[in-house]
């Protein structure tokens, strides 16, 4: 429910704002989502004390959805799809993305696997030959529902993209490149995938190196998530100021760069430091998230809430591998893992095509609306 929750936000501030501005706009929505992990993080064990008892954890836990059911009923009342006057394009197909050529249509698929892999190894590692908290015939289960899942997905894809198997002509207009939306996926999980698992492995980190304790160690780390207040929505700006494809370049580099260097970090630097650098390659991480939404929406409209889907889908494929990465060496070789996909990101991001123009959508009428993305 809230990672539905957090793709449908993607669509409607796509809505809302002019090409110029999305990106800042999709920064501030994504950066406060994750402030609020950050936050939640900090106050939810002082909320259970203030319950206190065995099941103080249960009311907090049970506090923020009670808050969600209130701002449930708040949105629907007061939200809107679009401005007064606009259209809210839907795509003409439903169970999958539309793809213009045979090519991106295998590409398309190809694409779809990592998904399935990261919940087999999730599968795995709960297995009885890893954490055997799944018995061997409920990890078989899974494994069969996941081929099953992939196999009524494919099928879908296949379905909908009925036209260019048939080599039915597409509309010039209508043809989008699917190598947009892959781009974005990996360099969302090399950012988002990657914050994911740093902050889930960052206060055993400090606590370690630095032999501090559980709760100053979490309160050091927290300061990773906290970034994404400034940070998301600083990459959104830069995306709309300086363009699309020279933004999301400069802060992957720069991300690469951040984790090489946090890689170095040893018990014989100063503490100061070591959170300062640890706060320099947040900002590069979250940023670059901000970049990688700023550009989602640009890619076709009436597809933005899928495209974003798969997108975010890629953010915790991304966690999966570097967790899994993590299980199997020290924190130095993972930073330098992150690093070395942030490189390959980097040289992916070249071969994006930079939004121009317009792009076109059909009207209930028939007619062609442009929508400008530059």
């Amino acid at each position: 429910f809230i990672g539905a929750g957090f793709v449908i936000g993607i669509r409607l501030v796509g809505e809302w704002f002019p090409a110029r501005q999305v990106g800042l706009a999709e920064g501030v929505y994504g950066g406060w989502g994750n402030f609020g992990s950050a936050a939640a993080a900090m106050t939810l064990p002082t909320l259970a004390l203030m319950f206190g008892g065995d099941d103080g954890w249960r009311y907090a836990i049970a506090s923020t959805g009670v808050m969600a059911m209130i701002y449930g009923v708040f949105f629907y009342s007061r939200a809107r799809n679009t401005p007064k006057g606009s259209t809210y394009f839907k795509p003409k197909k439903s169970g999958g993305l539309v793809v213009t050529s045979k090519r991106d249509l295998v590409f398309y698929i190809a694409m779809c696997i990592p998904m399935y892999l990261a919940l087999a190894v999730l599968t795995w590692k709960l297995s009885p030959s890893n954490l055997g908290m799944l018995n061997g015939v409920a990890a078989m289960s899974l494994y069969g529902v996941l081929v099953v899942l992939f196999i009524v997905q494919v099928s879908q894809i296949l379905r909908v993209n009925h036209d260019v198997l048939n080599n039915v002509e597409i509309p010039a207009m209508q043809k989008y490149p699917f190598k947009q939306v892959a781009i974005l996926n990996v360099a969302y999980l090399v950012t988002f995938g990657s914050e994911l698992a740093v902050v889930s492995m960052l206060p055993l980190f400090f606590m370690e190196t630095f032999e501090l304790t559980a709760v100053k160690a979490g309160m050091l780390a927290s300061g990773f998530a906290f970034m994404n207040l400034l940070a998301r929505p600083s990459g959104g700006y830069l995306s709309d100021r300086f363009g699309r494809r020279r933004s999301l370049s400069i802060l992957i580099c720069g991300l690469a760069v951040g984790y090489m260097l946090l890689s170095q970090i040893t018990s014989t630097w100063p503490l100061l430091l070591a959170v300062l650098a640890t706060m320099c390659c947040s900002f590069f991480v979250q940023a670059g998230e901000g970049a990688v939404f700023a550009i989602v929406p640009l890619v076709k409209r009436s597809m933005t809430g899928q495209i974003a889907g798969m997108t975010g889908a890629y953010g915790n494929v991304g966690a999966v591998i570097f967790l899994t990465v993590l299980s199997f060496v020290d924190a130095s070789s993972f930073f330098m893992v992150i690093a070395a996909c942030a490189a390959f990101v980097f040289v992916a991001v070249q071969f994006m095509e930079e939004p121009q123009g317009h792009i076109a959508e059909y009207n209930d009428d028939g007619s062609v609306a442009l929508i400008e993305v530059s």
